[in-house]
């Protein structure tokens, strides 16, 4: 298989103890109306899209893969991707990283939003 370098649009925390409504998920986005409904409620408590490196996506040439972990009851917690091609499909191999030695005391739900090519291989998350 052959790594796939992903434009990584945001990777962090969200802060808002889960008020964002958004559970531990693996998401697809090939359409700004997904787009839109996610970056919603991401912002529901904080404006997070504030940072992120882009919010308008051609989604006539790229996807957006959007991870998310549980909400956290301290900080130190972050998720890599490892994005991998061949013939058959597009795997993405998610990594969910603790902290090591003491953390913050404030609840956190990490996620990493990255954009790949737009592909007409089945996208599996791994």
């Amino acid at each position: 298989m052959k790594t796939i370098e992903p434009i990584v649009i945001a990777k962090g925390n969200l802060h808002g103890a889960g008020s964002e409504g958004i559970d531990k998920q693996n998401i697809i986005i090939d359409n700004r109306a997904d787009w839109e409904n996610l970056i919603s409620k991401m912002d529901k408590v904080n404006k997070v899209s504030e940072q992120f490196t882009e919010t308008k996506i051609d989604f006539s040439s790229y996807t957006v893969i959007a991870v998310f972990n549980d909400v956290k009851g301290s900080g130190g917690h972050r998720i890599t991707l490892d994005i991998l091609a061949n013939s058959e499909r597009t795997l993405v191999v998610t990594k969910f990283h603790s902290p090591s030695g003491n953390a913050t005391s404030v609840m956190t739900q990490p996620y990493y939003i990255a954009k790949i090519s737009k592909t007409e291989r089945p996208i599996i998350f791994q």
